[in-house]
C-alpha cells in the first residue's frame, strides 16, 4: 500500500509540473524564418501565431507567390522549433518516468 501512495504523490507532482509547463509554453515565443531572414514568423511554443514580418523588398505584385511560400516555410520553421522545445520540456517533467515509445504527453 505504501508503494501506491508514493505513486499517487509522484502522479500529482507530475500533473502540477505539467500544468506549469503548459502555462510556460503559452508565454514562450519562438521565431522561424525563411528567405535568408526576409520573412519571419513568431509563434508561441504551443503553435499560436503571434506575428509576421516581411522585408519591404518582397512587397512587389510579381513576388506574391514567393512571399506566400516564404511565409509558409517560416511558419514551419517556427513550428518545428516549438515542437522541439516542447519535447525537451516534457523530458524534464517526466524525468524518471519511462513512457512507451511513441506515447506523448499530455494525453
Amino acid at each position: 500500500m505504501k508503494d501506491i501512495m508514493g505513486i499517487m504523490k509522484q502522479a500529482q507532482a507530475m500533473q502540477a509540473r505539467m500544468q506549469e509547463m503548459q502555462a510556460e509554453l503559452e508565454r514562450t515565443e519562438v521565431d522561424g524564418q525563411s528567405g535568408g531572414g526576409l520573412v519571419r514568423v513568431t509563434l508561441t511554443a504551443k503553435g499560436m501565431m503571434k506575428g509576421v514580418s516581411i522585408d519591404p523588398s518582397l512587397l512587389k505584385a510579381e513576388e506574391k507567390e514567393i512571399v506566400e511560400d516564404l511565409i509558409v516555410t517560416a511558419h514551419e520553421d517556427a513550428r518545428k522549433k516549438a515542437e522541439r522545445m516542447m519535447e525537451e520540456k516534457m523530458k524534464s517533467v517526466t524525468g524518471g518516468l519511462s513512457l512507451p515509445p511513441g506515447m506523448k504527453l499530455p494525453f
